[in-house]
């Protein structure tokens, strides 16, 4: 019996993309439940530094939109059931889908050296969408107060993550070939 070879140049590209979003996706939610851990105090309730959005930058600028999108809601998801925090979920969705249009912005009219400015702008974005869903789900105006705090330390934090993501990215060999201004292309 003549054996049917085995396709590589079919199946790899495929394969390669879910194993990179399943990766960055593995990533992502190792450090959101490393940094649920780990208590640091902040002035406004809720604010964490966000170290797993190192992984959403980078993979922003690596994989494409579509393969980030599912990494960030993998992430979201699987990080709200397994801290236990299913009610920050809405605020999480919203907040992160605020900063993926951002960054993704960036990611298609910019360079790819600018992923510490996208950072900071998804940052910002991301409070400025927690706190119009807080306001919503509470009815208390009063919440949009503690914006200022936020977006300072929001741009503090997206300076960090951005500065750690643009160093994941120069380490990813042709990482910044295959984000192509925001188009997939086929490593």
């Amino acid at each position: 019996m003549a054996s049917t070879p085995w396709r590589a140049s079919i199946a790899a590209p495929s394969t390669l993309r879910v194993c990179r979003c399943a990766l960055m996706a593995a990533l992502a939610l190792a450090l959101a439940a490393l940094e649920s851990l780990i208590p640091v105090p902040m002035p406004v309730p809720g604010m964490k530094l966000g170290i797993a959005n190192v992984v959403t930058a980078a993979a922003a600028f690596w994989l494409g939109p579509v393969d980030v999108a599912v990494v960030l809601g993998v992430r979201i998801v699987l990080a709200a059931f397994l801290t236990g925090q299913l009610a920050t979920l809405p605020f999480s969705i919203v907040g992160g889908a605020c900063a993926l249009a951002v960054t993704l912005a960036f990611v298609r009219f910019s360079s790819p050296n600018r992923v510490r400015l996208a950072a900071m702008a998804a940052a910002v974005a991301h409070n400025i969408g927690q706190i119009a869903v807080a306001v919503a789900v509470t009815g208390t105006p009063e919440i949009a107060f503690s914006l200022p705090v936020l977006l300072v330390a929001g741009i503090a934090a997206g300076f960090a993550t951005g500065t750690v993501a643009q160093a994941v990215l120069d380490r990813i060999p042709h990482a910044h070939a295959t984000a192509d201004r925001g188009k997939r292309v086929r490593a």
